[in-house]
C-alpha cells in the first residue's frame, strides 16, 4: 500500500513540474525581420518555425531553424539560407534569457507588464548579448503572451554576416543591403 501511495505521489509531483513549464506555440507565434535594399525599399520577412519553453525557474530558451526564413520568394529563401545563414554550418539561432519568474507568477489574468531582459543568441558561430524590451501579457491561467515593446537591431557584423549579405547584394544585382536588421517578435505560450 505504501509503495503505491509513493508512486501516486510521485507521479503528481512529476505532473505538477511538467505543468509548470511554458511551451511556446508555434502556430500562435512569429519572429519576424525587416530588410532593406537599394537604400529604402523595406520588406518584411518571418521564420515559419520556432520552439521555446520558459521553465518555472524562469529559465527562457527559443530556437529558430533558419531553414524555416520566409520571404514570400522561394529562391530568396534559398539564397538566405545557404549564402548568409550557411544553415549548413549553423542551422539554428538560439536565445536564451533569465526571465524574472516572480514577474509571470504574479500578473493577474488580463493584466500585462513592460519588462527588460538580457538574452544571449547564439548565431552563425558568434554569440551576442541583447537588451529586449517586452511586454508580457497573461492571457488566461495558462497562457501567455510575450511581444516585443520596441524592436532590436541585428547587425550583420556582430555575427560575421558581411560577407553573406555581399553575397546576396551581388547575385541579386543591387546597390545595397543594409546590414542593420530590425527585429520584432509575437510569441504565445501555454502551460
Amino acid at each position: 500500500m505504501n509503495k503505491w501511495i509513493g508512486i501516486v505521489a510521485l507521479s503528481a509531483m512529476a505532473s505538477f513540474s511538467c505543468a509548470a513549464q511554458w511551451q511556446v506555440m508555434e502556430q500562435d507565434s512569429r519572429v519576424s525581420f525587416i530588410s532593406v535594399k537599394k537604400g529604402d525599399i523595406g520588406e518584411v520577412h518571418h521564420f515559419k518555425q520556432l520552439k521555446g519553453t520558459l521553465a518555472d525557474s524562469g529559465q527562457f530558451d527559443l530556437t529558430i531553424p533558419l531553414v524555416g526564413v520566409a520571404t514570400g520568394i522561394e529562391v530568396r529563401d534559398e539564397r538566405l539560407q545557404n549564402l548568409l545563414f550557411e544553415v549548413s554550418l549553423y542551422p539554428e539561432l538560439k536565445l536564451t534569457s533569465q526571465v524574472d519568474s516572480k514577474l509571470v507568477k504574479d500578473l493577474a489574468v488580463g493584466e500585462s507588464k513592460v519588462a527588460d531582459f538580457d538574452g544571449k543568441i547564439s548565431l552563425h558561430g558568434k554569440e551576442q548579448t541583447k537588451t529586449f524590451s517586452v511586454i508580457i501579457t497573461k492571457v488566461s491561467d495558462n497562457k501567455l503572451m510575450v511581444s516585443s515593446f520596441q524592436p532590436i537591431i541585428i547587425n550583420a557584423n556582430e555575427f560575421d554576416l558581411v560577407a553573406g549579405v555581399d553575397k546576396l547584394r551581388d547575385i541579386a544585382g543591387l546597390s545595397s543591403i543594409s546590414q542593420a536588421v530590425p527585429v520584432s517578435f509575437v510569441l504565445t505560450l501555454t502551460q
